[in-house]
């Protein structure tokens, strides 16, 4: 066969015009979905690691946010939540890694550095999180108190 040949037989198992695409649907635009208060805790099939709490902090939690769900336009509750999420990193750590080196009983001096180092740990941790945090919008705010009430 020739190229002309070629091209011929080509053409005529192609259609000449595609067929016009389908109109593409409109997206709408994304939003931060709100929070509902007083959310319920969602079951999950994945694996979890929670920690145990003091009932102080624990009381601490529900009001900050109770007040951020009651008031969400309140300017103050991005500092408050931001001091919550920092007990809670400090009481999370303790339990996780300084429980355990008391449990196993590795000596004073070990659980003193562990300590200090931790210490550093959640200062930072807790200074990066406080910039986020204290920048949020009312919706994204209540979404964070929305996870956080999953977790407890």
């Amino acid at each position: 066969m020739t190229t002309a040949a070629k091209t011929t037989a080509a053409s005529k198992t192609k259609p000449a015009v595609k067929a016009a695409a389908k109109p593409a649907a409109k997206k709408s635009p994304t939003t931060v979905p709100k929070a509902a208060p007083k959310a319920t805790a969602k079951v999950s099939t994945e694996p979890s690691l929670r920690f145990h709490h003091s009932k102080e902090l624990r009381a601490k939690t529900n009001a900050v946010l109770d007040a951020l769900e009651a008031k969400p336009d309140h300017p103050k509750h991005g500092e408050s939540l931001a001091d919550l999420v920092n007990e809670l990193i400090e009481a999370g750590m303790d339990y996780y890694f300084l429980q355990a080196l008391k449990k196993a009983q590795v000596g004073f001096v070990t659980e003193q550095s562990a300590r200090l180092g931790m210490s550093g740990a959640v200062k930072l941790i807790s200074s990066v999180s406080r910039k986020f945090i204290v920048r949020m919008d009312k919706d994204q705010l209540l979404v964070v108190a929305s996870h956080i009430r999953e977790l407890t």
